[in-house]
């Protein structure tokens, strides 16, 4: 895996301002396609968009259940493991059965978990639509699993635990978020903690308990983009999931207490590439508020390849290899990171030294409009040129339903990257770029981290 790869794990899977959040040209809302909903009497939203992709239809189904809701002592990792069980099969259709359909739609399926969500994705054929409902209509309502199957999957998750963790990057990762965090679920990683993973075997009765929770209509929404028809789809949609039953189960997730001083993560590791991390915490995700697209545009203003600081320590010292950063897009309050590849150990205060010049500067030192305006633009069109496919366009509605739980938050969080201000930049970085907010994550050959 190459190492900008591997830092992107640091970076705590940030979707930075680059190439992600824009302003239409024309003002207008940033997809140019009608973002068509209904609600089933169920709770169920269905989002249809239709797209020019002949032949082609992206099926999505988001469930607002990821790591955060894993809030019983002893629990974690259930979200990631029901990405895994849920590929277990029915008894209208086993693995086999189900594999081999998707093989005939000449359709990809997969999952994915996150802190905030579990998201459950196939493209294939438009044609074949009412089979890719009936087939996951099936399995997300009619379940089932034996406990030896159970114990099977237990033991692959634990196994996917030991080869991640053998990655000093996923050992950072998790002590950062340990550290960082006191109270809130965002302390674990998505695979959850190691005592947990190791006693999941022995959990298949809380297994059905949190598969009764959290796969229930009101925590789902179904996309579906591509070659369809909004009537077609909420047909389909009511047909088989319209009997679902609606559950009540609602989380009570731990508020974190403020954070008072500075923070230290670190990983002893000779041999491997010297990293620094500076993970401040920063705002929740709202659709209301420019905090967040300040954050992102200032970070790529200051840590983008044509920022000073990397023109300083990438091309002209060649101290660092890479260097990045952005705030993580979370429903509670989560980090701010920039993260960097050292060169060389004994660097790494320097390094940080750097960063940290660069972000008092950004306090009160008015950014150039005229670059403010030129990175607003280049992220404009790089997100258009990105809206090319069904795929595409179902996953960025997926983000700002697992988010906001409404689609059209897309459009409205876009609207307000175009208003950032030089002003905007300089009054986020007053007030989330603080010591006593940050944690510093290291990884050198050194027993402690050496970086103050």
């Amino acid at each position: 895996m190459k190492q900008t790869k591997l830092l992107s794990l640091l970076l705590l899977c940030c979707t930075l301002a680059s190439g992600v959040w824009a302003q239409s040209p024309s003002g207008d809302k940033i997809l140019p396609y009608p973002i068509q909903q209904k609600k089933l009497a169920n709770g169920l939203n269905v989002v249809t968009v239709p797209f020019n992709s002949p032949g082609l239809a992206a099926f999505y189904i988001v469930v607002r259940a990821g790591s955060r809701e894993e809030v019983e002592p002893g629990k974690t990792g259930f979200a990631h493991f029901f990405e895994h069980m849920m590929f277990r099969g029915t008894e209208k259709y086993s693995t086999k059965a189900y594999e081999a359909v998707i093989k005939s739609l000449g359709a990809s399926a997969n999952a994915n978990t996150s802190i905030d969500r579990t998201v459950y994705h196939m493209t294939g054929n438009a044609n074949m639509l009412e089979k890719m409902f009936e087939m996951e209509g099936d399995r997300f309502q009619n379940l089932k699993y034996s406990v030896h199957d159970f114990k099977t999957e237990a033991g692959a998750v634990k196994g996917e635990y030991t080869k991640n963790s053998a990655s000093p990057y996923s050992q950072l990762y998790e002590k950062l978020l340990n550290t960082a965090f006191d109270k809130h679920t965002y302390k674990h990683t998505t695979m959850g903690f190691f005592k947990d993973v190791v006693d999941m075997p022995n959990q298949y009765e809380y297994s059905k308990l949190f598969f009764q929770r959290f796969y229930r209509p009101e925590y789902a929404t179904i996309v579906v983009v591509g070659d369809v028809k909004q009537e077609e789809v909420n047909r389909l949609a009511q047909k088989y999931f319209g009997n679902w039953k609606r559950g009540s189960y609602q989380p009570k997730i731990p508020v974190e207490p403020k954070q008072k001083e500075t923070r230290y993560a670190h990983v002893q590791q000779a041999g491997f590439p010297p990293t620094l991390m500076l993970a401040y915490k920063g705002p929740a995700y709202s659709d209301k508020s420019k905090e967040l697209p300040a954050l992102n545009l200032l970070s790529d203003l200051l840590f983008g390849e044509t920022s000073d600081l990397y023109k300083k320590l990438v091309l002209q010292e060649r101290r660092v290899r890479s260097i990045g950063g952005g705030a993580q897009l979370a429903r509670d309050p989560n980090l701010i990171s920039v993260s960097a590849s050292v060169v060389k150990a004994e660097d790494l205060q320097y390094v940080k030294d750097e960063i940290t010049k660069a972000l008092n500067e950004a306090k009160t030192k008015p950014v150039d409009p005229q670059r403010l305006k030129d990175t607003k633009s280049n992220n404009r069109y790089s997100f258009a040129m990105a809206m090319d496919s069904p795929d595409a366009i179902a996953n960025a509605l997926s983000q700002q339903i697992w988010l906001t739980g409404d689609p059209e938050s897309l459009n409205r969080m876009y609207a307000l990257y175009d208003q950032v201000t030089p002003q905007d930049l300089m009054d986020v970085a007053k007030k989330y770029f603080v010591e006593s907010g940050l944690t510093i994550a290291t990884i050198s050959p050194n027993e402690k981290g050496g970086v103050n």
